[in-house]
C-alpha cells in the first residue's frame, strides 16, 4: 500500500502578528489619525486589506520617561509614529555604557601577557559580582520586553544638544527604507504611546497608499538624501541647487525580502537555477540603461550571459554604482550602449535610481570631459567587471551563494596550508578566558574554507531586535560585540544569524557551578561569539597564531585584497 502524503495548511503571512495584543478598536483609532485617515482603503486588495495590515503588522508600545526607544548605531526593520506624548532626540553621541553597551578599552602589554596565567580553568566562567553593578542605564521588564532606561536624564544630557518631536510625527524611516544604522538615540521625554510598523506592513502601505509613501519619502529626501548623493563621487561636483534637482527626480526601489535571513538556508540548499530564480532582477543585460543605480543597502550579484546560463562577475554593496559607464559610453560614441551585465538582488537590496535624462542634464558633461581622452574601444570596457577577473569565477559564485560577501572580517582558511594543528583555536581560547569563540569548521570551496566565526557583517541582522542593545558595533573598530553584563539570554541574535556563528552557552561561576535563574531554577544562557579580539593590541589572535599563513580575517567586499590573498 502506497504511503499517503500528509496534507498541511500552507503557512500564512499573518500567522504570527507583530503585535498580538492589537485589537479592532486599536485599528480604528490608528485609522482616525492623520496621515492614516487619508489612506484610501479601497486601493488595497482583499488578500491584504488596510485593516489587516494595521492589525497584524503594527503594534502599540507605551514608554515611560527615560525609556530608550532606539539607539544610535543599532539596526532595525521598523519605523515609529508618535500617537501621544513627546520623544527626545539626542543629537550628540551618548556614552556607550548609558546605552547598555560595554566601553571599549584595549588591554595593555602586561594585561595581555597576564592572560596566560589568570584565565579561568573552567568553561564559560563569569564574575557574578559584575552583574550587580549599578550603571547609568537600568532595565525594566523581562525577556524580549526588556527596556533600557536612563536613570539620570539631566546629568546624562548635560551639555548635549537635543530636539523634541511630538505626536503626529514619524521617525526611524531610514532604517525601514534601508537597513542602515539608526542615526540617533531617541528616548521617551514624557509618557508616550508609539505605533511601531514593521517592514512588511510598511512595504504594502508604500505600494498602495500614495499619501503615506509621499509623506515618508519627503522625510527621507529632506533629512538625508542630498548628503547621500553628495558622498557619491559622480555627484560630488554638483551645486546645492543641482543636487536638490537630482534628489527630487530620484526614485526609491527595493528588491528581495527584507528578512532574507529567515528563508536563506532553504534557498541555499536549492540547485543553482532555483537559487538564481530567487534573486529579483534589478537591471537586465542587453536592455537600455534607464538610469544610474546606487546601492543603498544590501548586496547585488553582477553577472553576464555565459553559454546557456549566467556567470557571476562581481557583487556590489552599499555605495556602488551600476549603469553609469553605459550612459557615458553612449554619449561618447554617439550611439546607444546597452547594459553589459545583469544586476540581481541577493537577499534584500535597497537602491536609488537616478533617471538617465537627469544624469545627462547634470552629470554627463563632467563625465565626458573626464573620459574624453579614451578611444571608443577603450571606453566600451566595463571596468567594474574587469577588476574582478583575478578571482576564480567558482569562488565568486561560492561567496555570493553563501552570502559571505556580507562579511567584513570573515575567517578564510587555506586548507592546503592548514596542518590542523589547532594553534588558532588555542590562541582564541587564551585570549578569551579559556573559551574559544569560533569553530574551525564551515563551508568549503576547492581548498578554501569559511570557518564558523562571526564575520562582523556589513548587514548585521543579528543586531535586529536585541532588547537591551547588548549586541552592538564597537564604536572604535566597528566590530560586532556582545556586552555580557546586559545580555539577557533571549537568543534573538543567535536565531537571527544566518551563518550559525552565535552560540548560547550556559554560564558558570568562578567555582565551575552552573548559574541558575532564581525564578525558574533553570540554567542561565548567554550569547557568545567572536569579537575579533577587539580588546587585544595585536588584533585577531587566530590569525596571528597560525604558523603557516593559512588563516586570514578578510573583508569579503575588498575584492583586491581577496584576490591578492587567494592568488599568493
Amino acid at each position: 500500500m502506497a504511503d499517503t502524503a500528509m496534507a498541511v495548511q500552507r503557512p500564512k503571512r499573518w500567522d504570527v502578528p507583530f503585535g498580538p495584543e492589537m485589537t479592532d478598536a486599536d485599528v480604528r483609532r490608528v485609522l482616525d489619525m492623520e496621515p492614516f485617515s487619508a489612506i484610501n482603503a479601497s486601493s488595497f486588495p482583499p488578500s491584504t486589506p488596510l485593516h489587516d495590515i494595521i492589525l497584524n503588522d503594527c503594534r502599540i508600545e507605551r514608554y515611560n520617561p527615560g525609556d530608550i526607544i532606539v539607539r544610535e548605531g543599532d539596526y532595525g526593520n521598523s519605523l515609529f509614529f508618535i500617537m501621544q506624548g513627546d520623544v527626545r532626540v539626542a543629537l550628540d553621541k551618548l556614552p556607550e555604557e548609558v546605552l547598555g553597551r560595554k566601553k571599549s578599552q584595549k588591554k595593555g602589554v602586561f594585561q595581555a601577557v597576564a592572560q596566560l596565567w589568570t584565565n579561568h580553568r573552567g568553561v564559560e566562567q563569569r564574575d557574578l559580582s559584575g552583574y550587580d553593578t549599578k550603571a547609568l542605564a537600568a532595565r525594566r521588564g523581562t525577556g524580549t520586553d526588556t527596556r533600557v532606561f536612563l536613570q539620570d536624564v539631566p546629568r546624562i544630557l548635560e551639555g548635549s544638544q537635543t530636539v523634541c518631536i511630538s505626536a503626529g510625527e514619524f521617525f526611524g524611516e531610514l532604517a525601514a527604507l534601508s537597513r542602515i544604522p539608526r542615526s540617533a538615540t531617541l528616548f521617551a521625554d514624557t509618557e508616550c504611546e508609539l505605533l511601531e510598523l514593521r517592514w512588511q506592513g510598511f512595504r504594502d502601505l508604500r505600494r498602495r497608499a500614495t499619501e503615506l509613501r509621499e509623506h515618508v519619502d519627503r522625510l527621507y529626501r529632506e533629512r538625508s538624501l542630498s548628503s547621500h548623493l553628495r558622498s557619491t563621487p559622480i555627484f560630488s561636483h554638483l551645486t546645492e541647487e543641482q543636487l536638490a534637482n537630482v534628489a527630487e527626480q530620484t526614485v526609491f526601489e527595493t528588491y528581495g525580502e527584507f528578512d532574507w535571513y529567515a528563508s536563506y538556508k532553504k534557498i541555499a540548499e536549492a540547485d543553482p537555477a532555483r537559487r538564481l530564480a530567487h534573486e529579483p532582477i534589478i537591471a537586465q543585460e542587453g536592455n537600455y540603461p534607464n538610469g544610474v543605480i546606487l546601492i543603498r543597502a544590501g548586496f547585488a550579484r553582477q553577472s553576464c550571459r555565459f553559454g546557456n546560463g549566467e556567470r557571476t562577475m562581481s557583487y556590489l554593496g552599499r555605495g556602488h554604482v551600476f549603469g553609469f559607464d553605459e550612459i557615458v559610453d553612449s554619449a561618447n560614441i554617439e550611439q546607444s550602449v546597452p547594459l553589459r551585465s545583469t544586476l540581481r538582488a541577493v537577499g534584500y537590496v535597497d537602491v536609488l535610481r537616478i533617471p538617465t535624462v537627469t544624469v545627462e542634464q547634470f552629470v554627463l558633461s563632467v563625465a565626458q570631459r573626464h573620459r574624453a581622452h579614451q578611444k571608443p574601444d577603450q571606453v566600451s570596457i566595463d571596468h567594474s567587471v574587469q577588476s574582478q577577473t583575478e578571482i576564480d569565477t567558482g569562488l565568486l559564485e561560492f561567496i555570493v551563494e553563501n552570502r559571505f560577501m556580507n562579511g567584513t572580517a570573515a575567517m578564510l582558511i587555506d586548507l592546503d596550508r592548514c596542518t590542523r594543528c589547532d594553534d588558532c583555536v588555542r590562541a582564541c581560547a587564551d585570549t578569551h578566558d579559556n573559551n574559544p569563540r569560533f569553530v574551525r569548521h564551515g563551508p568549503t570551496f576547492d581548498h578554501y574554507m569559511v570557518a564558523n566565526a562571526c564575520m562582523h557583517c556589513a548587514d548585521p541582522v543579528c543586531m535586529i531586535g536585541c532588547p537591551t542593545g547588548a549586541i552592538h558595533r564597537d564604536p572604535q573598530g566597528g566590530q560586532v560585540v556582545i556586552n555580557d553584563l546586559t545580555c539577557i539570554g533571549c537568543s534573538t541574535c543567535a536565531n537571527s544569524c544566518p551563518y550559525n556563528n552565535i552560540r548560547m552557552v550556559e554560564i558558570t561561576d568562578n567555582k565551575g557551578r552552573v548559574v541558575l535563574e532564581e525564578s525558574t531554577n533553570l540554567p542561565i544562557a548567554k550569547a557568545t561569539k567572536c569579537d575579533l579580539c577587539s580588546d587585544q593590541l595585536g588584533g585577531p589572535a587566530c590569525q596571528r597564531a597560525c604558523p603557516h599563513d593559512a588563516l586570514v580575517r578578510i573583508d569579503m567586499t575588498d575584492h583586491e585584497a581577496l584576490a591578492k590573498w587567494v592568488n599568493r
